[in-house]
């Protein structure tokens, strides 16, 4: 397939690209700034709030599979711009260039619109792509975790010292970057499905508890695992952001979600067998996360 990929320089974008690559597909990439040249990819300098190279992204792709999006922003504005703006000016697009099927990368948070404003945008972009008039299929992963991911080295510097925090004692998923990636391939490669999936890793949900215990595993430590009241993770999350400013990893609103008690996957939402299996258990997973950061010197 030809695909058109927004968010090609993330975290999650990155490694599609590599698997897309490794299955045979050509890809378009959208990016802000020169990136070095690479076999298999047409990087389109552009950004979700320029039309012209929004258009040329999508123009001649089998299917387009919508990355980017705001994780942090200042404001409410900030994460309307950058996740409903964005998904609706990708959308549309597609739509003029004829693109035949839109896989949009979601959040869980979307489920639970009134936590955060992020997962209020979220559930906005959702809305942006399924009145799109396009062929769509939405993808909501839980936490994604994998080499190359530096949102969560936090975690796994404290879990090195023997300690973790848990923002509830509730339910979650996770999956490995890899899975994910495998799982919007081969979304792209079938048929719209107009529906809205849930994908987790192949050992199921979770407490949070045994997930930041895993971690502890994976970097060869016992954890004690803390949970602290919803207030004090409030108060840390202002002081994160007082501290590394536009950096910080824990901000108010990301707490609000994160003390939520249930981020496990529903059931009923899971990709049919016949598209996609998870293939990495979490202590396989994160293993192989720990052992990135070593490897680039950061744990």
């Amino acid at each position: 397939m030809i695909l058109a990929i927004t968010g090609g320089t993330g975290f999650v974008g990155r490694r599609l690209i590599d698997r897309a690559l490794a299955a045979g597909h050509q890809v378009r990439a959208l990016t802000r700034r020169p990136q070095p040249p690479r076999d298999g990819v047409s990087w389109i300098e552009g950004a979700l709030d320029t039309p012209a190279p929004l258009v040329t992204l999508m123009t001649g792709a089998d299917a387009a599979i919508h990355v980017a999006g705001v994780v942090n922003a200042p404001d409410r504005e900030g994460f309307a711009a950058g996740n409903i703006e964005g998904t609706r000016a990708m959308a549309a697009a597609a739509f003029v260039a004829g693109v035949p099927h839109l896989v949009h990368v979601s959040s869980l948070a979307a489920r639970e619109p009134d936590l955060s404003v992020y997962g209020w945008s979220k559930a906005g972009a959702e809305d942006a792509v399924m009145t799109s008039g396009l062929g769509w299929t939405i993808v909501r992963p839980p936490a994604v975790y994998g080499p190359g991911d530096r949102d969560m080295i936090d975690v796994y510097r404290l879990a090195a010292k023997g300690l973790a925090v848990i923002p509830s004692r509730g339910m979650m998923s996770a999956i490995h970057v890899d899975d994910l990636a495998d799982a919007l391939l081969a979304l792209a490669a079938a048929p719209p499905a107009h529906a809205t999936y849930e994908v987790e890793g192949s050992d199921g949900p979770m407490t949070q508890a045994a997930y930041v215990r895993a971690i502890g595993n994976a970097v060869g430590r016992r954890v004690r695992v803390i949970a602290p009241p919803v207030a004090l993770l409030s108060l840390a999350a202002r002081g994160d952001r007082l501290l590394r400013g536009a950096n910080a990893k824990l901000t108010p609103d990301r707490a609000a979600y994160l003390a939520h008690d249930d981020w496990a996957v529903d059931p009923a939402r899971r990709v049919p067998a016949a598209v996609w299996r998870p293939r990495i258990g979490v202590a396989e997973g994160l293993a192989d996360t720990a052992a990135w950061y070593r490897a680039h010197g950061l744990l």
